[in-house]
C-alpha cells in the first residue's frame, strides 16, 4: 500500500489523476451540454424540463453526481499541488524571463482559468442546481429550471457573467485535454493529429453551445 501512496503523491501520480479527473469531467460536459441544448428546440422548454426531470430524479445519475463532486474537488486539489510543486522547483526567477519562448500563454495560466471556472462555477451552481437540489430535500419538489432559466438570463449582467465563464472554459479545455492523453501516455506521432483535432473540436463546441443558450435568451430567441 505503501508504494500505492508514494506514487499518488509523485509528480506523475499527480499528473496522472489530474488527467483521469479531468477526462471524467469532460464527459459530464458532454452530458450537461446536451441536456441543456435541448431548449434550442423552443418548444416552451418540454424537452429540456423532461431529461432535467431525469437528471434530478434518477438514482444513478445523482450517485454519480457525488462522485462528481468528489472527482472536481479532487482535479481542484491536484491542479494546486502541481502548480505549488512547479513553482517550488525553481523558487528563483530567471534574470531574463523567456516563458513565452517555451510555452503557451494558456499552458502558463491553467491555474488561473482553472479558478475563474471555479468561481464561474459557485455562481452557476448557486443559480440553479443548489436551489433546486434544496427545494427536493426540503419538499420533495423540483423548481421549474426552464422559466428558470428565461428569468435569469433577460439579464444582461447574468449573461456577461456566463460568457466570461465560459470563455475561461474555452482556454483551460485548449490545453487540459491534450494535456490529459499526454499525462496518460496516450501521445503518439501516429495519433496526436486526431487528438488535437478533437480536443479543439471540443474546446471550441462545447462552450461555444453554453455561451449561445443565455445570448438566445437575453436575444428573445428562446422564450
Amino acid at each position: 500500500m505503501n508504494w500505492f501512496t508514494s506514487f499518488l503523491t509523485s509528480s506523475i501520480g499527480k499528473k496522472i489523476l489530474m488527467a483521469t479527473s479531468g477526462l471524467f469531467l469532460i464527459s459530464f460536459l458532454i452530458v450537461h451540454t446536451s441536456i441543456n441544448a435541448m431548449i434550442f428546440f423552443n418548444d416552451g422548454g418540454k424537452l429540456f424540463t423532461h431529461w432535467a426531470h431525469f437528471m434530478a430524479t434518477n438514482l444513478i445519475i445523482r450517485t454519480i453526481e457525488v462522485v462528481l463532486v468528489a472527482v472536481f474537488i479532487l482535479h481542484i486539489i491536484q491542479g494546486l499541488l502541481l502548480w505549488r510543486q512547479n513553482k517550488n522547483a525553481r523558487p528563483v526567477r530567471y534574470y531574463v524571463n523567456k516563458q513565452a519562448a517555451n510555452s503557451s500563454w494558456y499552458s502558463r495560466s491553467m491555474t488561473l482559468l482553472g479558478t475563474l471556472i471555479l468561481l464561474f462555477l459557485v455562481i452557476h451552481t448557486r443559480n440553479f442546481w443548489i436551489p433546486n437540489r434544496t427545494n427536493q430535500f426540503l419538499y420533495g419538489e423540483e423548481l421549474p429550471l426552464y422559466e428558470m432559466m428565461l428569468s435569469k438570463f433577460h439579464n444582461p449582467v447574468e449573461v456577461l457573467i456566463y460568457l466570461f465563464g465560459c470563455f475561461s472554459l474555452f482556454w483551460h479545455l485548449l490545453h487540459g485535454f491534450r494535456s490529459s492523453f499526454q499525462s496518460l501516455g496516450l501521445s503518439h506521432v501516429k495519433y496526436n493529429g486526431v487528438i488535437t483535432f478533437i480536443g479543439v473540436s471540443f474546446s471550441v463546441l462545447v462552450p461555444l453551445l453554453l455561451a449561445m443558450m443565455p445570448v438566445s435568451i437575453y436575444l428573445n430567441l428562446i422564450r
